[in-house]
């Protein structure tokens, strides 16, 4: 099988690997194990590789490039209508080749192979929507655009869509899914956490305003005014690193907030084995990992009701749902943490949610989509 993937993700060429952030790259190798060759249609970017990218595997493996485009401002516009003709040709000609189609959305070069497809009713198609499918959500119209055309069955033949969540009155090839970060053999019981005593919480996720990680430092601020003893650590890089270790001296966080940047799967993983609790107040979401990821060792999050999340946490039960208002967030944060009985089960509760879904499952879904 010629298995074709579609994406906006930036990737690396560096001695002849081809690699891209890591997460991303774990699921598709995945996907790559039941396939005979694999063609991908990508930006690439001149970055160094580094901790948090990783290399595909698979020994026939073809690299098409194509430019990034944007639509942010009116010079960024102009370029990217030069370059569509050109995009369109390359990913025209690669689905032309391929015996699957795998669509990566929402993203521009997603939008663009949504729309390049219908020329291919017969061929079979995947697309993986990792972002928010909440029909309610605010979203940009392009993202608006992505989900109508990938639900409607007369323009998008022959395509299974995996989404986040389930949602009402969908379409027959819409597909509630999920995504993993652990195997089987990684289940074990959570350590039992004291939560009497100093508490410690983690910031998991890249440092952009769409995580909000300043209102997750801002939470620990107002937490210890009130005389708890906590603290947050953040992992992640972003553009907003410099405002928050600015935020942190100016307001004397040094010993209750501390920054440690990007880190390696393993680093996480004992973290999360030791942390009380996850913050994760995004303004949107398809499915966080990171709320899994913690979850999965008993890690209890605190985050906003985006997407598929108020499941994840089965409204309340298995983790504590916020609004992004500080003191509102406050409140039910304090709330929570004088039950502490009702924290050790919903510890329990998260880890036999999320010790369900390994990547071991995750690829026995896969496998029978491949097949199709």
């Amino acid at each position: 099988m010629k298995f074709l993937i579609l994406t906006h993700v930036q990737h690396k060429l560096t001695d002849g690997s081809v690699s891209a952030y890591a997460p991303y790259v774990k699921e598709m190798n995945i996907w790559l194990k039941h396939v005979d060759e694999v063609s991908i249609v990508a930006p690439k970017t001149s970055e160094i590789k580094n901790d948090i990218d990783l290399d595909y595997e698979h020994k026939t493996l073809n690299f098409n490039e194509i430019p990034s485009i944007e639509f942010t401002n009116t010079k960024k516009i102009l370029s990217s209508l030069f370059k569509l003709p050109f995009i369109c040709s390359v990913i025209f000609k690669a689905c032309k080749k391929a015996d699957h189609i795998h669509l990566r959305c929402p993203g521009n070069i997603g939008l663009i192979g949504c729309l390049v497809q219908i020329c291919f009713p017969k061929k079979i198609k995947t697309a993986k929507y990792a972002g928010n499918w909440d029909p309610r959500a605010k979203q940009p119209l392009t993202y608006k655009f992505q989900k109508w055309l990938l639900s409607n069955t007369f323009f998008t033949k022959n395509i299974t869509v995996l989404v986040y969540g389930n949602w009402k009155n969908q379409t027959k090839n819409i597909k509630s899914f999920f995504t993993a970060t652990y195997n089987h053999e990684d289940r074990q019981i959570p350590k039992t956490r004291n939560y009497s005593a100093s508490l410690k919480f983690v910031f998991v996720g890249s440092l952009v305003e769409g995580k909000r990680p300043l209102f997750a430092i801002q939470i620990i601020e107002k937490l210890n005014t009130l005389g708890y003893d906590v603290v947050i650590d953040l992992y992640g890089d972003g553009v907003l690193k410099t405002d928050l270790e600015t935020y942190v001296k100016k307001n004397n966080l040094g010993s209750k907030v501390k920054l440690f940047g990007n880190q390696k799967n393993e680093v996480i993983k004992d973290v999360l084995k030791e942390a009380h609790f996850l913050i994760l107040a995004s303004k949107s979401e398809g499915w966080p990992k990171a709320i899994a990821e913690a979850m999965f060792f008993g890690v209890i999050p605190i985050a906003t009701s985006v997407s598929c999340v108020a499941f994840m946490l089965d409204y309340g039960k298995r983790g504590i749902i916020i609004k992004s208002n500080l003191e509102d967030a406050l409140h039910v944060i304090n709330i929570q943490l004088v039950a502490q009985e009702n924290l050790k089960m919903m510890s329990k509760k998260a880890a036999d949610w999320s010790q369900n879904y390994t990547l071991d499952f995750f690829e026995s879904k896969i496998t029978k989509l491949i097949k199709l």
